[in-house]
Parts: C-alpha cells; sequence; structure tokens
C-alpha cells in the first residue's frame, strides 16, 4: 500500500463546482419566460482541508499497487519506461509550438481546466507517461474523458524544439515555465491552470509554485518523480554500481542534446567554450556533465562546484513557501531518485501531501493488464486524474 503523509495543519482551500442548469428548465416545455432567459451555470462553494480533499477523491492512492510479473524491481520498470515501445499507446495530437491538446482552439468552451505539464530531463511531449494521463484527461466527456485542455511546455532543445539563443535549461530556472503560464492565462484568461511535472520538470515546477506563493497561476500542482534534494540524490546514485549505469544515461542524453543544438548554443565566447567541453564528454555521468556545462550555462562562476550547484537547484526547499495544494507522489525502489521527503518535519507544508508508493521505478509504475499476461498501464494516470 502507498504512505500518505498529510499536511500536520491541512489548510482549508476554497473549492468551486459547476452546477449545470436542470435539463427541464431548457426543455421545449418550458415557459416562454424561461425559454428567453439565459440559465447561467451555477457555482456551489464550499471549503475543505486539503487532507480531506484527497482522502474522498483519490480512493486510487490507498488501493494496492502490483507491478506485473516480469518489472518486479525499480530497475526493470525504469529501463521498460526507455525500451518500451508505447508509440500506439495513449495517442495525443498536439498544436506545436507550446504543445496544445486538443488542437482546435474554438472546440471547448473557454473556462476548460487547462493541464500545464512539464516534462523529464530530455523528454518531451511525445513521451509514453505524458500521453498516459493526457490522453484520458483531454478526451471528450461524452467519450469518457474529462473534457480537458492541455499544454505540454517543452523544454528547450527538446521534442524538436529550436533554441534561438545561447540558453538552455536547468532544474533551477523557472523563467520558461513563468512565461509559459503568462502567455497561456492571456490566451485563455477564465481556464484554471493545473501543474503536472514529472521528474527533472516536477523539480522546475515546484521551484515556482514556490518562488510564486500567493501569486501562483497554477490553482494546483502534481508532482511525479521529483528528484528535490539534487545534492543529496547526485550522491546517492554515484554511489552504487547501477546508479553509475544510470547517471552515465543521463549524461549522454543531455550530450546529445548539446549536440543537436552545437550551434545555436555556440553564439557566446564562454558558452561555446562549454559546448566544446561537453562535446568532448566521452559517456559522461550527470553531474559530470553539469559541471562542464549546465552549470555554465546557468551563470554559476568557475569556483561553484557541482555539488554546490546542485544544493542551489533542487525543490525541498521550497515546499514551505507553497500556498497551492500539491499532490506528490514518488516510488520507493526509484533508482534515480533514492532520496526524498519522508516525514512531515522535511516536508514542512501545510499545503503538501506527498505519497510513496512501494514500487514503480522512475516515472514507470506500470501495473499489468488483466487480460494480457505481457501487457501494461499506468497506475498514476488514477490518482492524477482523480
Amino acid at each position: 500500500m502507498p504512505q500518505i503523509i498529510f499536511p500536520v495543519d491541512s489548510v482549508a482551500i476554497s473549492l468551486k463546482r459547476r452546477v449545470e442548469a436542470p435539463a427541464s428548465q431548457s426543455s421545449p416545455e418550458s415557459s416562454p419566460e424561461s425559454r428567453t432567459k439565459p440559465l447561467p451555470r451555477g457555482i456551489l462553494k464550499h471549503k475543505e482541508c486539503i487532507s480531506a480533499l484527497v482522502e474522498q477523491n483519490c480512493p486510487s492512492l490507498v488501493e494496492k499497487y502490483t507491478a506485473p510479473w516480469f518489472l518486479f524491481n525499480g530497475h526493470m520498470q525504469t529501463l521498460y519506461c526507455i525500451v518500451g515501445d508505447f508509440t500506439n499507446v495513449d495517442p495525443v495530437v498536439y498544436r506545436r509550438g507550446l504543445d496544445f491538446t486538443p488542437p482546435e482552439r474554438d472546440a471547448l468552451p473557454d473556462d476548460t481546466p487547462i493541464v500545464v505539464v512539464s516534462h523529464g530531463l530530455t523528454g518531451g511531449s511525445h513521451e509514453g507517461y505524458i500521453r498516459a494521463i493526457l490522453s484520458p484527461a483531454c478526451t471528450p466527456k461524452d467519450k469518457g474523458g474529462l473534457g480537458y485542455r492541455a499544454v505540454v511546455v517543452n523544454f528547450r532543445g527538446c521534442a524538436g524544439v529550436p533554441i534561438t539563443s545561447q540558453n538552455l535549461y536547468s532544474a533551477g530556472n523557472t523563467n520558461d515555465l513563468r512565461t509559459a503560464l503568462l502567455y497561456i492565462s492571456k490566451q485563455y484568461p477564465r481556464a484554471p491552470l493545473l501543474g503536472l511535472g514529472f521528474s527533472l520538470g516536477a523539480n522546475v515546477m515546484i521551484r515556482y509554485m514556490g518562488e510564486e506563493g500567493a501569486q501562483c497561476r497554477l490553482l494546483s500542482g502534481c508532482a511525479l518523480g521529483c528528484p528535490w534534494n539534487l545534492a543529496h540524490n547526485g550522491m546517492a546514485i554515484a554511489g552504487s554500481f547501477m546508479g553509475k549505469f544510470w547517471t552515465r544515461g543521463m549524461g549522454n542524453n543531455m550530450v546529445g542534446l548539446v549536440q543537436r543544438h552545437a550551434t545555436s548554443l555556440s553564439g557566446r565566447v564562454g558558452v561555446a567554450e562549454a559546448v566544446s567541453e561537453a562535446l568532448a564528454l566521452r559517456f559522461p555521468a550527470l553531474d559530470k556533465f553539469d559541471l562542464t556545462f549546465t552549470r555554465v550555462l546557468a551563470g554559476y562562476p568557475t569556483e561553484v562546484g557541482v555539488q554546490e550547484y546542485y544544493a542551489a537547484e533542487g525543490s525541498h526547499d521550497a515546499l514551505k513557501e507553497i500556498r497551492r495544494p500539491l499532490l506528490a507522489i514518488n516510488a520507493a525502489d526509484d533508482p534515480v531518485v533514492q532520496s526524498f521527503p519522508k516525514t512531515q518535519e522535511e516536508i514542512d507544508s501545510d499545503w503538501t501531501t506527498m505519497v510513496i508508493t512501494p514500487g514503480g521505478g522512475h516515472l514507470g509504475w506500470f501495473e499489468p493488464v488483466a487480460w494480457d499476461v505481457t501487457g501494461t498501464k499506468r497506475w498514476t494516470t488514477k490518482p492524477v486524474l482523480e
């Protein structure tokens, strides 16, 4: 069973629930007066504490999580995220740029909720872990979905997004997300914005929520596989044999990203040198890449080491500044994120509910499909949609 850590002093938040006008009032048999008067949708308002809200509306969090027989530990779950073929699973069509779905701008009411997604390290809107949630979230209500909009804020250089300056992205840089949220809120001023972050994107989202506090444009946040304390996790992953495998894989992916955008990134002297040094690395660990490249682009002076950089870029210290409901889910067997808040004292937030599942790996959370011996689906789809 997942472990759920509720806030000590759970905040009571104001909730609004849309109430549709009764069908009888707008039927052809209604009185002339009722047919000519507009019937606005009612809004039912009430207050509820966050812990009660989670308990009542997220029943899947107290259900047993069972992994498929062939994905029996966190390493296998995480590896399956990489090698599994999810091309035809949970199809989602985007309008590119900021990747909106559904692409038809006028197909939904202008107050339709929008899920704003921040993806993992070198991922993008194409990732299976994103589509597993956005596909049912954005499916029309009459077809069993929530009928929401969604937009994936792809990091610079990821998912085919071109780089037009000498800037990339980092775990602590929230400016791109902040700018995207400003744009989305101007395009859809009546739509509530709901944050959803995965891994590195969860770190960015949580830092943004903490920086903005009560002024945050997101009405709520959900974080999956957040790396939290980057310094602690950096040391933990480097200290094991399999950890070295994962950190070198991530470092190599970042080298590939720089290689694809080397020309665009090399427009400044200091950055050009960092690009050359990064491309000279051979299968580096992620901390070696970050020391060589990411730290430089983030503007840290040369005397700042990678552990100091990680200490400054984590999200664990941002929790106490958050003023929006946050649901965070981590897996106890995650081989990439081995350190995360496990007690109320560590969380130190009246707005945050922390869920720790016994299994799931890093962004895996695969569970078996009853009718298919090798079929899988993602458990996290249920609590996130709830």
